[in-house]
């Protein structure tokens, strides 16, 4: 009964929350997008900014508050509002996103995901992910992409067009990397050679490089562990997740994966996923680290 009441009021204080913030936001969206002057884009631009951070600052408020969750961390969190970073992530629960947001909220500049086409038309918060410059991508069935196999090249120009945005503004750009959420049938089918992840999809990172070239700045390697196992948000709502781990690192971005042509050099592709291949395998050690000794 006490879980369910968590539960019922977490939902509650989360959408007024939205609500709050949301309304706001997309009255400003739409004055940007009907004033064409830069200083009016530029200031309402910064009065975007804001509201998602308070947005989620009170949802992260929530978090450390209304839970006993011990959140852990190891390795320094960056803090710098103005830069270019790409950070990457293993992906095992959406309590995931609320864990980066709540550390990363206020230190980097706002978080953007890579989000499904079919997520905007989610109630305020498709509109709200617009208005905020989140990238869409459309995904396409293999069975779509086998009779029109030019659908395959749309979701590499719709990530250069974003990152084309993300140049002139201090953005975080935000990846999971295997793509889907890690579970044991996931891991199974792949065949992943690590023992705690799926294997790694380095396209993403690639695209994004080669599209913002020398302008970002920073990588930022998160990894996140859940040692009495993978929550779900209402077991986080519910006070049933005990411990989390995050282990935060920057690592260097070698200057000639900086640019290159991921889809059609073989060689430079081999080179990146070796690349990214080898961050992973020191990710699954650091997890197996965390799962073994409970130590950060």
């Amino acid at each position: 009964m006490i879980s369910r009441i968590r539960i019922a009021f977490a939902t509650v204080l989360l959408a007024i929350n939205s609500i709050v913030h949301i309304l706001p936001l997309l009255a400003f969206a739409l004055i940007k997008l009907l004033v064409p002057l830069a200083a009016v884009r530029k200031s309402i631009e910064w009065i975007l900014m804001r509201l998602a951070e308070s947005w989620i600052g009170f949802n992260s408020f929530m978090f450390r508050y209304f839970t006993s969750t011990r959140v852990r961390v190891t390795g320094t969190i960056p803090d710098a509002r103005d830069g270019h970073f790409l950070v990457i992530c293993n992906h095992q629960s959406w309590v995931d996103i609320p864990v980066l947001q709540m550390l990363l909220n206020r230190k980097l500049p706002l978080l953007r995901f890579f989000l499904k086409s079919q997520l905007i038309w989610i109630p305020l918060l498709g509109l709200a992910w617009w208005a905020l410059d989140f990238p869409f991508m459309k995904r396409y069935s293999k069975e779509a992409l086998a009779k029109r196999p030019q659908l395959a090249g749309r979701d590499i120009e719709a990530t250069r067009k974003a990152c084309r945005k993300f140049r002139h503004i201090p953005v975080a750009i935000m990846n999971f990397v295997e793509g889907t959420r890690f579970s044991r049938a996931k891991h199974g089918n792949q065949r992943s050679p690590y023992n705690n992840l799926l294997k790694p999809r380095s396209g993403g990172i690639a695209f994004v490089l080669d599209a913002m070239g020398d302008s970002i700045e920073r990588l930022i390697d998160v990894t996140i562990v859940y040692p009495a196992g993978q929550p779900t948000l209402f077991d986080l709502f519910a006070n049933r997740v005990p411990e989390i781990h995050v282990d935060i690192r920057e690592r260097p971005i070698p200057e000639d994966f900086r640019h290159g042509d991921y889809q059609n050099d073989n060689q430079f592709r081999r080179r990146f996923q070796q690349w990214i291949n080898a961050i992973w395998a020191e990710k699954d050690q650091r997890i197996e680290q965390i799962g073994t000794s409970g130590k950060s």
